[in-house]
Formats: structure tokens, C-alpha cells, sequence
């Protein structure tokens, strides 16, 4: 873990700006809701995880102004959530889902289908191409964490996670692709966007990177937002990043510089949705059970 030495220093010196939104609202949308789009009709779906010990309680709900309904049932723990090529596309741990519009759910990708073993995938963005999602396979996870939360970096327990997460690309006919390897400065990838011109923005867990990809080579856009789940990026070429363990959200200049502070207070901010559409920020709090809406 060498080439961190440099980057932890600055963990310190990060300072972060107060420019803090406002909900306009909240809804209750069930236990452990995990990531949100819009989908069919431009209706918003979210995933909710309900008991993490009830195989098969998962389900994908569906939001209608304020009716929520479920729409897709049978998964595990479904994760990130996009909607490409007429289909919503789900994360659950070792398996990838396809989603209709009359909401069947079958296995889009799993076990064998991958180059290497599935530990944990967790995020999906739809590709420009309209036919396949990028998903993040976070890796290591359950020895990122401690008894209070996140090991410090420089524990010694910090040093036993291995390092096997990576970016793969999977396609609505089931073949999947590795994007991007495995990288020390992507330990626990998280949040991850579909490319711009050959840009990937990713969002690392452990040691809160932000990270840019582009030609096979990954460049730390900023660091220190430990928890990073959530990542897109807006109109302006801003970047907007949740941290999960630490419940806030902050933008980033498109110009670089010091993350602004613009959301707080939540007991976890996981996988939120840039909504263009209505100019909004919608993020689910996992461990309040909630979505909440701030308009940008």
C-alpha cells in the first residue's frame, strides 16, 4: 500500500466549505433502500434490501407521485439500480438482474459469466450505448469494517483487505467485459459513472478516493471522502459524492479544488440519483429507510 503514503497526508488538510441544500421532501420507502433511478414512464424505482438475513426479501419498488408499490420481488440485496435499452438493470452481491416493464426479473449475469469470481458488486450506470451497464465490484468489504465503522488507514487491519475490486461492463445479452483492474488507489471501488469521452469517475470506499479513468490509467481527482458511495457528475462538469458511513454529500468543482459540504445529517447516504430532469438530488438514506429530495 506504498503509493498512499503520499496521498493519506492531505487526509488532514481537507477543508470542506459550507454551501448546505435543503430537503423539499422525504418518503419512507421501506427498510435499507439502497439506490434510485427513473425507469419506465419516468416513474423512479429504488431498491430496497429489506433483512439482510431473509434470502430473497429484496424488492424493487416503484414510486408514483406518492403511491409506492413493489414492482420486481425474489432478489437478495439489490444494490445499484440503472434503466438501459428498456430494461432496469440490478445489482445483488454475486448476480446481476434484468427487469422488464411488467416487472419479471431473470439472472442477467452471475458465477461463471465473469472473469473473475463476484465479491461484492454494488454499483451500476447505464452505458451510452444503450445496451450494456458498468458495475462496480466493491471487493474486500467485510474487512473494510471494524467495530466502529471503517478500520483507520494506517491499522493494522487496513493492511489485511485484499485488494480485488474492479469496474466490468455487462452487456443486456449477459456478456461481461472487465473495464478496470486492479488498482491500489481503487482498493474498495463503490460508486462508479458511465464514461464521457473515455472518462470514468469512481468513487472509492475505504480511503474515500475520487478517482478519473480514462486510457487505462487512474488519476485521484480528490481524496479523503472516506465512505464514498454515489457519484455523477453534473450540467457544469461538477461532481457530486455521498459517503455512506458518514451520511453527507459534497460537490466538487469542475475546476478541482476544496469539496463543498452541501448535504449532512443523514444516518447513511448511499447510491442518490442526479435527477436532470427536475433539477434535483434524491437520496436514499439507507438506514432511515428514506429518500429524500433537494433541489439543485
Amino acid at each position: 500500500m506504498k503509493p498512499f503514503n503520499v496521498i493519506c497526508s492531505f487526509l488532514a488538510t481537507v477543508s470542506i466549505l459550507s454551501a448546505k441544500l435543503e430537503p423539499s421532501r422525504t418518503l419512507e420507502v421501506g427498510v435499507r433502500p439502497e439506490s434510485v433511478c427513473r425507469g419506465f414512464d419516468g416513474k423512479l424505482f429504488v431498491t430496497v434490501m429489506n433483512s439482510p438475513d431473509r434470502p430473497g426479501d429484496g424488492v424493487v419498488r416503484m414510486i408514483d407521485g406518492e403511491t409506492i408499490t413493489d414492482f420486481a420481488t425474489g432478489m437478495d440485496e439489490p444494490k445499484g439500480i440503472a434503466f438501459v435499452g428498456g430494461y432496469l438493470v440490478v445489482t445483488d452481491v454475486t448476480q446481476v438482474w434484468k427487469i422488464d416493464a411488467q416487472g419479471k426479473a431473470t439472472i442477467l449475469a452471475q458465477g461463471a459469466a465473469f472473469p473473475h469470481t463476484p465479491s461484492f458488486l454494488n454499483d451500476t450506470a447505464a452505458s451510452p450505448d444503450g445496451n450494456s451497464v458498468f458495475v462496480s465490484d466493491m471487493g474486500d468489504r467485510a474487512r473494510m469494517l471494524g467495530p466502529n465503522g471503517l478500520w483507520p488507514i494506517d491499522s493494522p487491519e487496513a493492511k489485511e483487505i485484499a485488494m480485488i475490486g474492479r469496474i466490468y461492463q455487462i452487456g443486456l445479452d449477459g456478456s461481461v467485459k472487465l473495464v478496470i483492474d486492479l488498482d491500489p488507489l481503487m482498493l474498495n471501488p463503490n460508486g462508479v459513472t458511465s464514461p464521457e469521452a473515455g472518462l470514468f469517475l469512481v468513487g472509492e470506499f475505504f480511503y474515500g478516493n475520487i478517482l478519473s479513468h480514462r486510457d487505462g490509467k487512474l488519476t485521484v481527482l480528490a481524496t479523503g471522502l472516506r465512505g464514498a458511495d454515489g457519484i455523477e457528475k453534473g450540467d457544469a462538469d461538477e461532481l457530486y459524492i455521498s459517503s455512506w458511513t458518514q451520511g453527507k454529500v459534497w460537490k466538487l468543482p469542475a475546476a478541482g479544488g476544496t469539496p463543498e459540504l452541501i448535504i449532512e445529517g443523514h444516518k447513511s447516504a448511499a447510491d442518490f440519483y442526479l435527477d436532470r430532469k427536475e433539477k434535483q438530488l434524491i437520496l436514499p438514506d439507507m438506514l432511515a429507510g428514506s429518500l429524500t429530495f433537494y433541489q439543485l
